[in-house]
């Protein structure tokens, strides 16, 4: 490895940890608030939805609401099934089913 590459992990590591431990030297003594507890609960939901919904809409770099799009189809039966069952192993192994039998129907 180059002096260059060993270099940027290096700033890297050192940036995490300066951000991870930030907060914990803030709410050290005091604790986190009850109102930032609160709002923080959503950001796990929100990071994913802003990565899975782009991927969903925009499969081929391009919007693409039909039926051709096997992503988006994939991603509302699975999502009915997350809403419905509760059950994250049936929606996972649901959505990568529906996701392969329509990409091969799609492609016939």
């Amino acid at each position: 490895m180059n002096l260059k590459l060993i270099s940027i992990i290096i700033g890297m590591a050192v940036a995490t940890y300066i951000t991870r431990i930030g907060s914990q030297v803030i709410f050290a003594r005091t604790g986190m608030p009850a109102w930032l507890k609160k709002r923080l609960k959503h950001v796990p939901t929100a990071f994913l939805t802003a990565l899975i919904i782009p991927a969903l809409l925009m499969p081929r770099r391009y919007l693409d609401i039909s039926f051709n799009n096997s992503y988006l189809l994939a991603g509302i039966i699975t999502a009915f099934t997350a809403y419905k069952t509760k059950n994250v192993l049936a929606t996972i192994v649901l959505g990568i089913g529906t996701v392969i039998t329509l990409n091969r129907l799609i492609l016939l």
